[in-house]
């Protein structure tokens, strides 16, 4: 019985953090725009960012000639 006096001062504590945690979060605008990230890994990019292989003219001839 007398742990119970310990934990429940501790679960307060801890639901209190984690209820200031989410308020700052809210304030500060950490969920503004949920579907922005989601959408722009859809769109197209005009450069693309890995570079294409150009191919040298001496790759296409065999090694022992």
């Amino acid at each position: 019985m007398r742990i119970l006096y310990l934990l429940i001062p501790m679960a307060l504590g801890v639901v209190g953090v984690a209820l200031w945690a989410f308020l700052w979060a809210v304030r500060t605008g950490q969920f503004d725009d949920l579907e922005g990230p989601a959408h722009r890994i859809l769109m197209d990019d005009d450069d693309p960012r890995i570079p294409r292989f150009r191919q040298r003219q001496d790759d296409d001839k065999p090694l022992n000639e």
